[in-house]
C-alpha cells in the first residue's frame, strides 16, 4: 500500500526532529531479519533510549536536505533496506547495540554513520565507537580513578586508627 503524500511529510518532520537532536545516526543493512529479530533489537534499542526507524531512504535524504547541519551529508551511500539508528543522549549506544546484535546476527551489517555535525563515518569507524566504553562506564572510570588516593588515606589512617585503640584496649585489660 502505497504512502500518502500528507503520511510521507509527517515522516520527513519526525526524522527531521529525530536527526536534528540525534549526537550519532548509524545506519545498517537489516536484508534477511526475521521480524522476531527486530523485535528483540528494538526492544535492547529501547533500552539504551535509541530510536530505531525504517523508512524510505528516499525519505531520509528530504529529512537530511533540510537539516542545516547536515546538508553537506553525502547521501550517496544510503542504498537498499537500511534501518536507522539514533541516540540524543550518547553518541556510542547506536553503534555498541548495533554490533553487540550483529554478533550474533550475521544478516545485520553496519553501512556507516553520521555525527550529530554531520560528518559521514565508514564501517571501521563505527566498530570502533561501538568497542569504547559507555558514557556511564567511562563516568563511573572517571569517579573511580578520583576517588582511589581518597580511599586510599582513609583506609590508611582507619588503619593506623584501630592498631591505636587496639594498643589502649589491651593496656587497659592489663
Amino acid at each position: 500500500m502505497a504512502i500518502t503524500r500528507d503520511k510521507k511529510q509527517s515522516l520527513v518532520g519526525e526524522l527531521s526532529d529525530i536527526l536534528a537532536s540525534a549526537k550519532m545516526t548509524v545506519y545498517a543493512h537489516y536484508d534477511g531479519l526475521t521480524v522476531s529479530d527486530m523485535q528483540i533489537l528494538r526492544r535492547a534499542a529501547r533500552e539504551q533510549a535509541i530510536t530505531i526507524k525504517v523508512v524510505k531512504n528516499r525519505l531520509v535524504r528530504v529529512a537530511i536536505s533540510q537539516n542545516d547541519k547536515l546538508k553537506s551529508v553525502d547521501t550517496a551511500a544510503l542504498t537498499g533496506q537500511l534501518l536507522y539508528a539514533s541516540s540524543a543522549e550518547d553518541e556510542v549506544a547506536p553503534p555498541q547495540v548495533l554490533a553487540k546484535f550483529a554478533k550474533s546476527n550475521p544478516n545485520l551489517k553496519i553501512a556507516g554513520a553520521i555525527s550529530e555535525n554531520g560528518e559521514l563515518l565508514s564501517v571501521d569507524e563505527v566498530k570502533t565507537l561501538a568497542s569504547l566504553p559507555s558514557k556511564n562506564e567511562l563516568v563511573a572510570q572517571v569517579l573511580a580513578m578520583l576517588t582511589s588516593p581518597i580511599n586510599d588515606v582513609m583506609s590508611g589512617l582507619s588503619g593506623n586508627l584501630h592498631a591505636l585503640l587496639d594498643g589502649v584496649e589491651a593496656k587497659a585489660t592489663n
